[in-house]
This record gives C-alpha cells, structure tokens and sequence, in this order.
C-alpha cells in the first residue's frame, strides 16, 4: 500500500488555523484571569458628574456595580427619573450591573418590635417626607428596596442584582434579616475600599485620598464612589477617578463587578 501524501497547501491551512486558535484560547484566558479582584461600586447622588464616570469607565474597560436611589439630582427629576433613565440604559448597554439603593435614599435609625414582628425607624434624605422620622414594618422597608430595583430593571432591561446597600450602610441583625427573608442580601464596603469622596475637601484633599488608595487597596475589596456628593466643594472624581483606575491596573488589580464576587453568587433568601 502506498500513503497518500496530504499535499503542502493544506498542511499550511490547518497549521495557520491551529496556530490561530491556539492563540484565540490563550487571549481569552489571559483576558478573563484575575489573580487579584477588585469590585468598584457607586452609590448614586447628584449626579452632575455621571457622564464624566462613564467616560473613564469606558474608556478605561472597566465594569462597576451601580447601587441606585432616586435622589434629588441638580439636573432632572431625580437619579431615577426620566431624565436620568437614558444614562443609566446606556450603562446596562456597556455591561455594567445594577441594585438598590432603596427608593427614598432611606435610613435606618433604630429596631423596634421583635424578630417575629420587626419594624425599623428610618429617616429618607429623598422623596415627599425627606428629613422625616417615621416607621416601616419590614414588609414596608423591602418595598423600600424592591421599588429601586423594579425602577432600575425598567428603565435598563437588565435583572438587578439580588443586592442592596444601606445608605451610609447602617444596618442590624434585624433589618438584614428582614432584607434577606425578601431575597436581598446587603453589601458594604470594605476598609480600605471607603474612597473618601463624601469628606470634606478641606480635610481630604484628592491627592492624599488618590495616595490612601493606592497604598491601602488589596485584593478582593470592594470599593465605594458616589455620583456627585452635595458638600464636597473640590468634586472628587474629575481628579481621582481616572488616576486611581490606571494606578490599581498597574499594580496588578483586576475590575470586576458583584455578579463575579464569590460572596454574592447566591440570592439571599430564595
């Protein structure tokens, strides 16, 4: 029996495909590799610097985790009203993720009643009774966080994450009990991850809290920005922003949103 030679031209074929390939699977795995996660969130504000964000996250390849209320904003009827529904479209568009931040910006105060019958003493910064004092029983305060998320996943399309966030993150057992019997699980931040955007810029220049980060970030934080902050005279993000991404890159950190983040793979409570 004599071999049938394969004729040259289709050995080169299969081996430019081969090598193409093999190159695709190494990119890929180079791509989605992270020895070194670090999950960067903000909480919603005035907004006057949202579009400046988006930028620098575009441009920047950087998913983040946006964590929504309907405050007042300078421009528009609140960080979830129409006005604002556009840009937070646009971000679900570039793969960013979403949660709540409950609807009114609402605080939590105090836990009164019982594990059996819960009910919390809260005070919104946001919406018709904003500055007031006033009690929700549980199923009033997962209303709270559940009307943020049905507002976010209207405006974008995109499921929100089974997630909250507290303002201020104020919490206890009982209201994260209660959050969680509803299907949220609450996120906060992490030590080094407070960015320090809401503090006074005479005492938290952008340079030393751009420095702080730098030096203190480590793998596996979760980070905390805001899109606009009322009494930050010297805004923080047109300075810091773009700096402290490029920076984190270089020491080796990774951008990932909370949809990756091991803690949170799971829904609370369903």
């Amino acid at each position: 029996m004599v071999a049938r030679r394969t004729p040259r031209r289709r050995v080169l074929r299969f081996a430019t495909v081969l090598i193409a390939a093999c190159a695709y699977v190494s990119s890929g795995s180079a791509q989605n590799a992270c020895e070194k996660p670090i999950y960067l969130t903000f909480d919603t504000g005035h907004m006057e610097i949202a579009p400046l964000v988006a930028e620098v996250l575009h441009r920047q390849k950087v998913h983040v985790t946006f964590f929504a209320a309907n405050e007042r904003t300078k421009q528009g009827d609140g960080s979830l009203g129409d006005h604002w529904a556009p840009w937070w479209k646009a971000r679900a568009a570039e793969g960013h993720e979403f949660a709540s931040h409950t609807w009114n910006h609402t605080y939590w105060r105090a836990d009164l009643g019982d594990a059996r019958n819960p009910s919390f003493r809260v005070r919104p910064s946001a919406g018709s009774r904003e500055g007031q004092s006033f009690v929700l029983t549980a199923a009033q305060y997962c209303e709270e966080v559940t009307h943020a998320a049905e507002r976010l996943k209207a405006i974008t399309g995109k499921q929100p994450l089974p997630l909250f966030r507290a303002p201020g993150g104020k919490t206890s057992p009982q209201l994260l009990a209660s959050a969680a019997a509803c299907g949220y699980a609450h996120v906060g931040w992490s030590p080094a991850g407070f960015l320090g955007d809401e503090l006074p810029s005479e005492s938290a220049s952008n340079d030393s809290l751009l420095r702080k980060a730098l030096r203190d970030v480590r793998s596996g934080d979760i980070l905390l920005a805001h899109l606009g902050i009322w009494s930050r005279k010297d805004p923080w993000a047109p300075a810091v922003l773009e700096p402290l991404i490029v920076g984190l890159k270089e020491r080796g950190f990774c951008f990932r949103t909370l949809r990756e983040h091991p803690d949170y793979a799971k829904p609370a409570g369903r």
